[in-house]
C-alpha cells in the first residue's frame, strides 16, 4: 500500500511540474519606472534597457501604466522607440492608450491606482541583440499629473 501511495505521489508531482513548466511564459524583461508626483514632463523620456536577447525569435511587448485619479484625460498618447544593437536599427510606435470609458469611469483594474497594459507590435529579435526602449508622452499638455509608473514587459513567444 505504501509503495502504491509513493507511486501516486510521484505521478502527481510530475504532472504538477509538467503543468507549471508548460504554462510558464518566458519573460525576458519586466520593469517599471516611476514618474514625478508633480507630473510627467513631456521632455522626460523614460529609458528601459539594455535588454539582452539570448534566443532568436518573436517577442511580445507590452507597455504598462499605473494611473491615479488625478489623471485628467480619457486617453494617453505614448511614443515608444526601440533601438536594437548591434545593427543600430530604430523603430517607433505610437500607442493611443484609452484609460477611461466615455462616462469617465476607469477601464483599468485597481482602487486608487489603476493598472493598464497595452500591446506593442511583436518584434523579431536575434540572439545577441541588445534593445533599448524609450517612452515619452505625446500630449498637448507639457506636464501630465496622475501617471505614477510606466513599465515595459518583453515576453518570448512560443
Amino acid at each position: 500500500m505504501t509503495k502504491r501511495k509513493n507511486s501516486l505521489a510521484v505521478m502527481v508531482a510530475m504532472l504538477l511540474l509538467a503543468t507549471i513548466t508548460a504554462c510558464e511564459r518566458k519573460t525576458v524583461f519586466d520593469h517599471y519606472e516611476h514618474t514625478p508626483l508633480s507630473g510627467w514632463e513631456k521632455n522626460d523620456t523614460l529609458t528601459f534597457g539594455p535588454i539582452k536577447i539570448n534566443k532568436t525569435g518573436d517577442y511580445r511587448e507590452q507597455v504598462g501604466l499605473r494611473i491615479n485619479g488625478a489623471y485628467p484625460f480619457q486617453s494617453l498618447c505614448l511614443v515608444v522607440e526601440h533601438v536594437v544593437y548591434p545593427q543600430g536599427t530604430m523603430m517607433r510606435d505610437t500607442l493611443n492608450c484609452r484609460v477611461m470609458n466615455s462616462d469617465g469611469t476607469e477601464r483599468g483594474e485597481g482602487v486608487s491606482y489603476y493598472q493598464y497594459d497595452f500591446d506593442c507590435p511583436d518584434r523579431l529579435l536575434n540572439q545577441g541583440d541588445s534593445i533599448y526602449i524609450y517612452i515619452r508622452h505625446n500630449m498637448k499638455r507639457e506636464i501630465l499629473p496622475g501617471v505614477a509608473d510606466v513599465g515595459v514587459k518583453l515576453v518570448e513567444k512560443r
